[in-house]
Order: structure tokens, then sequence, then C-alpha cells
């Protein structure tokens, strides 16, 4: 099941965990859609479950809108912290290849909401 939490805070949670259902690719690029448009500061969390990869089109269509965002992202997103079962600094250094931001990978969510929570500016 797939979610975008967009609190008040300023913190988007992004979650793609079980139960897993056949429009989850679908609500995912959705999310990221929404994600991409945000024209405000904010730091975001993803945690997935460990589901397997995305459809190639799904792949492309992914790959496309992390060129497509990536001005929009450098400019209102703070940080990211990934969290994922297999997480590890790996992770973390293909992400940052992408992104000029502050991104950490963890297992535990509590480590990477801290880390958000560390690199948020004031909320306005």
């Amino acid at each position: 099941m797939v979610s975008l939490d967009i609190g008040a805070d300023a913190i988007l949670t992004l979650r793609y965990l079980p139960p897993y259902l056949d429009s989850d690719e679908r609500d995912y690029l959705d999310a990221l859609a929404r994600i991409g448009e945000r024209a405000e500061p904010y730091v975001l969390l993803t945690v997935f479950g460990g589901r397997r990869a995305l459809s190639q089109a799904g792949e492309r269509e992914q790959a496309l809108w992390f060129k497509a965002t990536k001005a929009r992202l450098s400019q209102f997103c703070q940080a990211c912290a990934i969290i994922r079962p297999d997480a590890d600094e790996k992770t973390a250094e293909i992400f940052r290849r992408l992104w000029p931001f502050p991104i950490i990978a963890e297992r535990e969510e509590e480590a990477g909401l801290a880390f958000l929570l560390q690199h948020q500016t004031a909320v306005p």
C-alpha cells in the first residue's frame, strides 16, 4: 500500500509497504509527482518495505521523474531519509549522486526522522 502524508510540519512521508496492492506502482509514481510539484521547503521521509522492483515502464517513469524534478527538489527539499530493510551506506551514496541535499539510508524510521529534524529549517 502506498501513502503520502504531507504534514503541517513540512515533513513529507512517502510509504510503500505491505499489504501490497495491484495499484501500488501507479500510486507510488503519482505520489512522486505530487512531491515534485511542491514549491515550499520540506524534508522527505521515504519508508519502503522491500517489495520487488518497479516494472520496466515504472522504472522509466521514475527515472524521468528524477530528471524532470531535479532542480525543484534541489531548491525545496532540505534533506531525505530512505528507510528500507536492506538500507546501507551504498544506498545513500546512489541517491547522493542524484541530489545535492543531505541524504541518509537507514533501517529504522526513528533514525531517519531524527536525521531529518536536524536538517529541517523553520517552517514558514
